[in-house]
């Protein structure tokens, strides 16, 4: 009589044979409502081509503008190249998921998306903070603006910002390509997302969500602690101004920035710095649209448009009186 013996090693051998792995994903887009998917279609394609002009048209007047060389605007160019550069990251899919429907996509070609969005939204979080020092030294030691925010330093917090972004991305992918995704592949989203991602996996997450919780309280709460930091030392040297004009000036430039970080945060702090996998993903979506199409599109407009000397920039370029 013959004995049939597995070993431990055969039969985990067999059983990976048997677990196969997800080759593509199945994105479902913002909207399942055939009657709502051409309206949104035409709504967000009009904002995406708006964004992109706004943008466009901020670094080419800070290129092309001596005027405009000064630290705010440097930062202001890299933020409009970062806002062009993320709303092509996020809205050809959504797009397409609008136009088509449900739609798959290959393993390699989500984590590609998934790494340029992590980069850029860690970069953007950065270059905010940076925004609001260089504010907080304009505003509370003016004296020392020159040699606080000289081109070496500015060229340096833009260097790390982006440097910061693209090195927490590889941690972040990395560790999310390597879980292992047995099926069902479909995220309920309109791109390739952490969340969604990890609620597909078949194996234990756990360290990946570590990895995820500590990148975002770093990246996200470190530079809004910053940013806040900042706006609150401006509140105060404001309201000690004795001109009422230049407190109304002051006010005026910080509560617009204000609100473009308020709503940026609010959002990607309540998707990103929760240790959990998120449930509720058609809030997701929701709040997943703020921060990839409603501030890279309302951003140009409350940090250069409504400025005085980009209006005088814009007036020079387009030969208006």
């Amino acid at each position: 009589m013959s004995t049939n013996f597995v070993s431990p090693q055969m039969e985990r051998s067999l059983e990976s044979g048997n677990m196969s792995r997800v080759q593509e994903f199945v994105l479902l887009g913002l909207s399942a409502r055939l009657g709502m998917r051409g309206v949104l279609f035409a709504v967000f394609l009009t904002l995406y081509l708006l964004t992109l002009l706004e943008n466009t048209l901020i670094v080419c007047l800070i290129c092309s503008h001596s005027e405009l060389r000064k630290p705010m605007y440097f930062f202001l160019g890299n933020l409009s190249c970062l806002e062009m550069c993320y709303v092509s990251v996020t809205m050809p899919s959504l797009l397409v998921g609008l136009w088509t429907g449900p739609f798959h996509v290959p393993f390699t070609a989500c984590m590609t998306q998934l790494f340029f969005f992590i980069v850029l939204i860690c970069t953007e979080c950065t270059l905010l903070a940076s925004m609001a020092y260089d504010r907080y030294v304009a505003i509370c030691r003016p004296l020392h603006y020159p040699l606080l925010m000289r081109p070496q330093v500015c060229l340096g917090l833009a260097l790390s910002s982006w440097l910061g972004g693209l090195l927490v991305s590889v941690a972040k992918t990395t560790c999310i390509a390597s879980l292992s995704y047995c099926g069902p592949n479909v995220l309920n989203q309109f791109f390739c997302d952490v969340s969604p991602l990890l609620n597909l996996s078949c194996t234990h997450v756990a360290l990946t969500e570590l990895v995820d919780f500590i990148s975002a309280i770093v990246i996200f709460c470190g530079t809004l602690l910053v940013a806040l930091a900042s706006y609150s030392a401006i509140g105060v040297a404001v309201l000690r101004m004795p001109s009422a004009a230049a407190r109304r000036k002051a006010f005026s430039t910080c509560a617009s920035h204000l609100i473009v970080v308020g709503i940026f945060y609010s959002a990607a702090l309540f998707i990103y710095c929760r240790p959990s996998r998120i449930k509720s993903m058609d809030l997701n979506k929701v709040l997943s649209v703020v921060y990839t199409v409603v501030t890279p599109m309302c951003n140009p407009v409350i940090y250069c448009l409504r400025n005085r000397e980009v209006h005088v920039a814009l007036r020079k370029t387009l030969h208006w009186p």
